[in-house]
């Protein structure tokens, strides 16, 4: 802050304890500076460069970014299938996790046990382990096929066919809707009762009451998961590489499995991070598009829009 002199002169005195503040924010800092800000400029230099792991880069300007749209025959198919991808999984997992927060709002006996509950698969949805045992799940003679056969369904081919299998690791992440879930239950909670009951006396049923109460004022919630789910599943990677290796037919080839394979299979660094950087630029403006659009349907307790 500014100090007033004698003078008329202002100098700028810092708290006295200041020095203890950066302390505390050091291991933070230096985190964001080495794992994030550092790994982040290199590889936006790196794309302008042929570098591998085993061999230094030399600048070859924009020919990785040429090469991606105008040579890689799977780079666009990725593109697109990321996008199928992100259409199928965000819109189910937000529907799903809304539905069972609606539910779990309601006054039951036993309650709090049924949020832990559904909160567990955010918790190890993610994992290797539970991708794999999705894969056993969904094979041929897996336990989804069995059920279905109990009750006189054909067996589908959930991970040999490329449109199903899209489905079917969209379904994983879907199982996941935990945090979102929480989000919105938080949300339902801030509703104040007195509109339901105002919107009860002038006879509007649950489902008037959903649309011209409940989601209104829920939108501001709706809007942070929108964000955050499209963010998540564009840059999913561990369902479409462990359950079908992005298979079969390059079904399931989704942008995270093939900048792996890019930098780590083919050692191409360099290639790998020009397509990084076009995903990192493609998410940034479908943020600042979501955010843009947010102004008509986003709604506050206040009745303003955002």
């Amino acid at each position: 802050m500014k100090v007033p002199q004698k003078g008329g002169a202002a100098v700028r005195r810092y708290p006295k304890n200041w020095r203890w503040g950066m302390l505390f924010i050091l291991p933070w800092l230096l985190g964001f500076l080495i794992l994030q800000a550092y790994p982040l400029i290199m590889s936006l230099y790196y794309s302008f460069t042929d570098f591998s792991i085993l061999s230094d880069g030399r600048w070859v300007g924009l020919k990785n970014y040429m090469d991606l749209f105008n040579k890689d025959k799977y780079f666009v198919k990725s593109f697109i299938l990321t996008f199928k991808y992100a259409l199928m999984s965000v819109p189910m997992k937000l529907i799903m996790a809304l539905i069972v927060a609606m539910i779990l709002n309601m006054k039951l006996k036993g309650i709090n046990f049924f949020r832990t509950v559904y909160y567990l698969p955010s918790i190890m949805g993610g994992s290797v382990a539970i991708s794999i045992l999705w894969r056993f799940m969904f094979m041929k003679d897996g336990m989804v096929n069995k059920i279905l056969g109990v009750i006189h369904i054909p067996a589908v081919n959930w991970l040999g066919d490329p449109d199903i299998a899209l489905v079917t690791i969209s379904l994983l992440v879907v199982w996941q809707f935990g945090s979102s879930m929480v989000l919105f239950l938080a949300g339902l909670k801030n509703i104040p009762t007195e509109l339901y009951e105002a919107a009860s006396v002038d006879g509007a049923n649950r489902w008037v009451q959903f649309w011209n109460v409940t989601f209104p004022l829920l939108t501001p919630v709706v809007f942070f998961n929108l964000i955050m789910q499209i963010i998540h599943a564009l840059q999913e990677f561990t369902s479409a590489f462990i359950i079908t290796n992005g298979g079969p037919n390059h079904g399931t080839y989704l942008m995270g499995v093939k900048i792996y394979e890019d930098a780590f299979q083919n050692l191409k660094m360099g290639y790998a991070s020009a397509a990084s950087w076009v995903m990192f630029l493609t998410i940034l403006l479908i943020t600042l598009l979501v955010f843009k659009s947010s102004s008509a349907w986003v709604f506050y307790n206040d009745g303003g829009a955002d």
